[in-house]
């Protein structure tokens, strides 16, 4: 692995005298330009706008174009010449912890190394502290005519350094997110989360550049001579307006297919949903737990079976005890007439007695 630049790393009082390698390269395959009408090679020349003719790399320098159009010249030995303490150091400035440094700054990434015995000792003594501390170092160093920010962290036995963008070089997103007011509803949200664990987990190892292996395949026909084979991907259908919860739904079916789970499961955290959706207080919790969903909803046919049985016996002893209410109270109606028929006739024949007294 070829080296990109030489100097020490800078820790205080200790200086570790190191060399930065790429820690990435790009599997892209490359093209050249041709003249499509008989296959020329397309290059590009440098040519002097003076002289009209191409210039050689070691006849060109560099200037600055200010606002005028004018070329000012700066020379190696302007560069030289800066008070700049990173031109051949990795100054390093603070320890931080990984979470305060905003993932937009992350740039190009680059593995360091040692550079003879005598930077063993304390290369490993900045690793072990790096690993101790849990935190990530900040530096600045100088490269291809500028300075810049970088951070240190540990990638396995190595020390690996990340290029930081200055804070100032990160635009704030004005104007980026959408303008329109929306409303999301808590269903929706539950379906999301539904999606995102059921797609689940991935191996960052597993996944490949599909599209990288088959322009190698096309590439590889092209050179043998034969007809490629491959049949042209699906072209992406244009944005469309569609039912958010029914792409949410389908989208949960189609990913719960792809993990091999059966289709009435599937179907039954549709109907889980649908209920979800449709109810007052809505949720669809439920397909969170997949597999102990079967479960519940066992449970949940059975509790309304028990409580019909639990109605109908409250029904009966309610009816038992209504019965014979109902007969005492036939019983003491019949008792009441009876008394008063009773009072009745006696009232009659005291009245006749006290008539026939009185005409003696």
């Amino acid at each position: 692995m070829r080296s990109i630049w030489n100097g020490n790393i800078s820790f205080g009082l200790v200086s570790i005298p190191i060399k930065i390698y790429p820690a990435t390269e790009d599997h892209s395959i490359s093209f050249r330009q041709i003249h499509t009408r008989d296959g020329g090679r397309i290059r590009y020349r440098k040519v002097c706008e003076l002289e009209d003719k191409p210039v050689e790399s070691g006849e060109i320098g560099r200037a600055y174009e200010d606002a005028d159009g004018a070329l000012v010249p700066i020379t190696d030995e302007d560069l030289a010449a800066l008070p700049l303490p990173t031109t051949h150091t990795l100054e390093i400035e603070a320890f931080i912890s990984a979470a305060e440094i905003d993932p937009l700054q992350m740039g190009d990434a680059y593995y360091l190394g040692t550079t003879g015995a005598a930077g063993a000792k304390p290369y490993t003594l900045l690793r072990e502290a790096l690993k101790r501390s849990e935190k990530v170092a900040i530096a600045k160093y100088a490269h291809r005519g500028r300075e810049r920010l970088g951070m240190l962290r540990v990638v396995g036995d190595t020390i690996a350094l990340h290029r930081l963008l200055w804070p100032d070089e990160v635009r704030e997103p004005a104007g980026v997110a959408p303008k329109e007011k929306v409303t999301v509803k808590p269903a929706e949200l539950d379906l999301a989360d539904t999606l995102m664990e059921t797609l689940g987990e991935v191996d960052l190892n597993d996944l490949h550049d599909d599209y990288h292996e088959a322009l190698e395949e096309l590439v590889a026909a092209k050179v043998s001579g034969a007809t490629p084979t491959a049949e042209p991907g699906e072209r992406p259908a244009g944005a469309q307006v569609v039912d958010l919860m029914a792409a949410l739904k389908e989208s949960v079916r189609s990913a719960k297919e792809a993990r091999g789970e059966e289709a009435g499961e599937a179907a039954e955290g549709e109907a889980e949903e649908e209920e979800g959706v449709e109810g007052a207080e809505a949720t669809v919790h439920e397909l969170r737990g997949r597999k102990k969903a079967p479960a519940k909803k066992a449970a949940a046919k059975k509790a309304p079976a028990g409580e019909k049985k639990t109605a109908a016996k409250r029904s009966g002893a309610k009816a038992a005890e209504q019965e014979p209410a109902e007969k005492g109270a036939g019983k003491t109606a019949g008792t009441k007439k009876a008394a008063t028929k009773k009072t009745a006739a006696k009232k009659t024949t005291a009245k006749k007695q006290t008539g026939k007294r009185t005409a003696s």
